[in-house]
């Protein structure tokens, strides 16, 4: 284990007698610390190396994630053509100054996704002007073609997948209404089989559940030996029980993107108009982005929920957690997830949940009735049914935030997750290493 009171460089043991510090290189193509996973793994992981004794420099494109000042940030601006506010935006000529911009340019206006394919073109001609500062390259789930080129160019490289983008693909195809849309999004997840390309000749392969392994082995074709899986984990410092917090009768809490039909909240909108036919107390606090044109806002008009969900975006760590605080319960409403960073913040945070069996949910939150009531994905009244359950026992509520709160510390610390990942880097830098 990591010695409490570590400090920034003290070498500490990472793999039998190793203590050798080790100089990381991190990239992710989207580092968004407040919407989506990227963001929260790379800030916490690269923290709990830095102060393992590691140097670590996150190369990121934007949005720029958060970063703990231990580490290097070096930004690789792309043409941000998705971002807030300014979606599929028109650059300017000016703008275009390399091949890779105009490619990147030009797939956009063909109704594809650019981003992870631009950002590892970027990272390796960065990582080349720096070729003598790194031990290792750690890639987030860009799997752009740029990273065999950083394999043809020598950087022993290990790749994050948290859960194969073909997922989303499937779901958002059933999902889809008409061949024109069916074509778009065709066309919008074109990047997936060149992620699965590279995936299958990347060297080592990091996952957070064996969920997600089977996947990534099913999906993608990666050899199941070159897959490990290393959890992520929580800050448990920040989420935890406040007990000075007040809890706010009938309030549900969800992190759920309102655009993505993975996350499920077309169903928990659902759930809950039916939940408050018999509990009017009932009301839900979303951490996510409602768009105006989105199909979420059209169901909380349609089910009469206006007054009984609100969208909450841009909190901090410590926002978040006075929001658990207050919450009766928490749910992850996903039609599927390779982990589930929402669930693991819930349970250290003390707040009983209400899952789907959807990807590795069961494996993060334990069995049904621990820490979490388990439901099909994409079920209504199942939802409805375990939300109200919990509503109206505050006894069980209570025994269910502790065994979550248990679990949490005992299985997902970001110390641990830390050390897990140096031993995959020892491992791909010398493939002789008993790690």
């Amino acid at each position: 284990m990591v010695a409490p009171g570590r400090a920034l460089g003290e070498a500490v043991e990472v793999s039998g007698n190793d203590t050798v510090p080790l100089r990381i290189a991190l990239l992710v193509y989207r580092g968004n610390p407040t919407c989506g996973g990227q963001g929260v793994y790379v800030r916490h992981l690269s923290r709990e190396l830095a102060l393992g004794g590691h140097s670590v420099t996150v190369f990121s494109g934007q949005p720029y994630p958060e970063i703990d000042p231990e580490v290097e940030l070096v930004k690789i601006p792309s043409l941000d053509l998705y971002r807030d506010g300014d979606a599929f935006r028109r650059p300017r000529l000016r703008e275009l100054q390399s091949g890779t911009d105009a490619l990147e340019f030009a797939t956009m206006l063909s109704g594809g996704f650019g981003e992870p394919r631009s950002f590892a073109h970027r990272a390796r001609l960065e990582l080349s002007r720096r070729r003598g500062d790194f031990d290792v390259v750690h890639d987030d789930q860009c799997l752009g073609s740029g990273l065999l080129g950083m394999l043809a160019d020598g950087w022993p490289l290990v790749a994050s997948i948290h859960h194969p983008v073909t997922i989303d693909k499937a779901l958002d195809l059933g999902a889809a209404t008409g061949p024109a849309k069916r074509l778009s999004l065709r066309r919008w997840y074109g990047f997936a089989e060149m992620q699965a390309r590279v995936a299958r000749r990347l060297p080592r392969i990091l996952t957070v559940s064996e969920s997600s392994r089977r996947d990534i082995v099913g999906d993608l074709g990666v050899a199941p030996e070159r897959i490990a899986v290393v959890p992520a984990g929580v800050d448990a410092a920040v989420y935890r029980p406040l007990p000075g917090t007040g809890k706010v009768p009938g309030r549900i809490m969800a992190t759920a993107s309102a655009d993505v039909v993975l996350k499920g909240i077309l169903p928990l909108l659902d759930a809950l108009a039916k939940l408050r036919v018999d509990n009017e107390e009932a009301h839900l606090v979303v951490v996510g982005r409602l768009r105006a044109n989105s199909p979420a806002a059209e169901a909380i008009e349609r089910l009469g929920l206006a007054g009984a969900v609100r969208f909450v975006t841009g909190e901090s760590d410590e926002q978040l957690a006075v929001r658990y605080a207050q919450s009766e319960v928490a749910v992850v409403p996903s039609l599927y997830e390779g982990f589930s960073l929402p669930a693991v913040e819930a349970m250290a945070s003390g707040v009983p949940l209400v899952t789907t069996t959807g990807g590795a949910l069961p494996e993060v939150v334990g069995d049904d009735g621990e820490a979490a009531l388990l439901v099909p994905p994409g079920d209504p009244d199942a939802l409805a049914a375990a939300l109200g359950e919990l509503l109206g026992a505050p006894g069980r509520r209570a025994a269910m935030g502790r065994a979550g709160r248990r679990r949490a510390l005992e299985r997902f610390t970001w110390a641990a997750a830390a050390r897990r990942t140096a031993e995959e880097y020892r491992r791909v830098i010398d493939p002789s290493s008993s790690c």
